[in-house]
């Protein structure tokens, strides 16, 4: 039960940590002249790709949505209907299984500080596996004029066990994007 619960509390701490998020930018651009976006086709990809646990029309209007309102809040500006904006946007959503490998030891051994005495029981050791399934998004921002992507960003987080309700969804991938973003423009 003990190595159960130790189990469980890794799993949390797991679940818990965020990676740090990726950028990568045009050194030579001025980001200050990007002021207004419009949607690349597709908008956003999934991969894989027609995995209906990962492809929804949903989770594509969620992810719109969030880049929407992030870009807004850095004064880029929705282009007019019809027209092209000084950038566009282009997202990817990737889900991948991932395995982790946990050790979790049983019994009790001490030592002195120089190495000698206390005795103890002995010390078993079993190695579990871990099988969870991440999520990655990428945003990428293609310079209009030029055709060239002038900035990307991306984060991943575990996706949990059970499945999300759709406000919980929604929080996750805005929770997503507004990290992705934080660093846009680069400074």
């Amino acid at each position: 039960m003990r190595s159960f619960l130790m189990l469980l509390s890794l799993l949390w701490l797991t679940g818990c940590q965020t990676s740090p998020v990726e950028q990568d930018f045009d050194t030579s651009r001025s980001f200050l002249a990007y002021t207004s976006w419009s949607w690349a086709e597709p908008a956003v990809s999934f991969s894989p790709a027609d995995d209906p646990r990962v492809e929804s029309d949903l989770t594509r209007q969620r992810i719109m949505q969030a880049v929407a309102d992030q870009l807004l809040q850095r004064g880029v500006l929705p282009a007019a209907e019809g027209q092209p904006g000084s950038l566009r946007v282009r997202t990817h959503l990737i889900v991948e299984p991932r395995e982790e490998k946990v050790v979790i030891s049983h019994g009790m051994a001490l030592g002195g500080y120089w190495g000698g005495g206390w005795a103890g029981g002995p010390v078993i050791s079993e190695t579990r596996s871990i099988n969870s399934r991440e999520a990655t998004l990428q945003i990428d921002l293609i310079d209009a004029a030029s055709d060239e992507l002038v900035w990307r960003g991306s984060d991943r987080m575990l996706l949990p066990e059970r499945s999300p309700s759709p406000q919980e969804r929604e929080r996750m991938l805005r929770s997503l994007v507004q990290r992705i973003l934080s660093g846009y423009p680069p400074q």
